[in-house]
């Protein structure tokens, strides 16, 4: 018993996280958790009954600062400025998005603590698309965004954006800027 030691919410998140991006969901243990933690497996088994509660508590964790942080859209007036917000929280952190692929193929569980988190994940992704509805009235209103184009549609090319892979390890400001100029004119040149 000598590894029973205390870890905070944090640090166990932190390594959570680390972990799933090094292996996967399938590859994740409390054994390599309890390493990394320098704690008993028998301390985190005090707490999560399995893997999953763990893993899925820590996504529910993620996906609400995610949420929070796109709130913040809310503080900034000029669309121009709520859109460069909007992308830089997008990309700013691409683990975090490879963290979400994990959770949307996570199984069917047979745990109702699991099952909840993962209606709450989802319930939360409701609640960031509706929480940026003002954000694209405020682009159709000043003429900034298509009125024809649909709301949702809209959203989602914004959130499909963190799927393009920079392969080759485009500096981040760079990266932004060409983003930026395709979501504003297209790739199409015009003549």
């Amino acid at each position: 018993m000598a590894r029973e030691r205390k870890f905070s919410t944090e640090d166990l998140y932190k390594e959570t996280k680390q972990i799933l991006l090094q292996y996967g969901y399938e590859g994740f243990t409390f054994g390599i958790l309890a390493s990394k933690l320098n704690v008993s497996r028998g301390a985190l088994y005090k707490y999560f009954d399995n893997k999953d509660i763990l893993i899925t508590d820590y996504m529910v964790y993620e996906t609400e600062q995610f949420v929070e942080r796109l709130k913040q859209i809310n503080s900034f007036k000029d669309f121009e400025d709520q859109f460069d917000y909007l992308l830089h929280t997008i990309l700013k952190d691409t683990e975090i998005h490879r963290i979400r692929e994990i959770a949307i193929k996570l199984p069917k569980m047979n745990d109702k603590k699991t099952e909840a988190n993962k209606k709450k994940i989802n319930d939360l992704h409701q609640d960031m698309y509706y929480s940026l509805q003002s954000f694209v009235e405020k682009g159709k209103s000043e003429s900034k965004l298509k009125q024809e184009l649909p709301n949702d549609l809209i959203l989602g090319f914004l959130f499909g954006i963190i799927d393009i892979p920079n392969l080759r390890n485009i500096p981040y400001s760079e990266w932004t800027k060409y983003i930026k100029e395709v979501v504003r004119h297209g790739i199409i040149k015009e003549n």
